[in-house]
């Protein structure tokens, strides 16, 4: 999802939002994106932690992405042109991000710790191996999914300007994508993962056990 916002953040930029000032746009939606996932992951979710577990933090933050796309769509249809509106949902998504590479983390070890439980063994080489693969895979999805929004609506770096159905459907696809994906994220996350706090305490004392024997 992120990623599909990343390629396609310029375009929507240069050809809807602010086409005269583009460029310093571009740069200035970039740096606070980048800082909120910064200070997310070194403030926020240490708070969060305090009255959360990991899995509400997660839905929390999913809640968040969520948020900022629709922000965005909504923002878009004022018709402003003014990139610092578009800082809001900037700090929802990128703060939600930054908070998710924490967890995501944490859950990876925490599977570390399941797989030791059921199959007697540690696996963390292929289990965080896993995570770069799964980065790259995904960011190369999202190469060929915004290549086929710009194909579609026939919107080119180097033609401008482009017809208002191009500058419409270049909007929906860089926010209702994304929040699919998240979706089915979610919902694929909400079936499959059951270590829980109460669940991984449970599988931390039958691993002292095994480890005691």
């Amino acid at each position: 999802a992120l990623y599909i916002t990343q390629q396609l953040v310029y375009f929507f930029l240069k050809y809807d939002f602010s086409p005269s000032t583009y460029q310093g746009d571009f740069t200035l939606f970039n740096m606070v994106g980048g800082g909120c996932q910064i200070l997310a992951m070194m403030i926020l979710f240490p708070v969060l932690r305090r009255f959360m577990d990991t899995i509400k933090i997660f839905y929390t933050c999913f809640g968040m992405a969520v948020t900022g796309y629709i922000l965005i769509i909504i923002i878009s249809a004022t018709g402003t042109s003014s990139v610092g509106w578009l800082f809001i949902p900037a700090a929802f998504i990128m703060s939600a991000v930054g908070v998710l590479n924490v967890i995501i983390t944490v859950f990876l070890a925490n599977t570390v710790d399941y797989g030791e439980f059921k199959n007697s063994r540690r696996d963390e080489s292929v289990i965080f191996s896993m995570q770069t693969f799964v980065v790259k895979l995904a960011s190369g999805i999202a190469g060929f999914i915004s290549s086929m929004v710009l194909f579609v609506f026939h919107i080119s770096s180097n033609k401008e300007p482009i017809a208002a159905s191009s500058r419409m459907g270049l909007r929906l696809s860089m926010t209702i994508i994304p929040i699919v994906v998240l979706v089915i994220g979610f919902i694929v996350f909400k079936k499959r993962y059951i270590l829980t706090d109460r669940k991984l305490a449970e599988i931390s004392k039958e691993l002292e056990k095994k480890h005691q024997n």
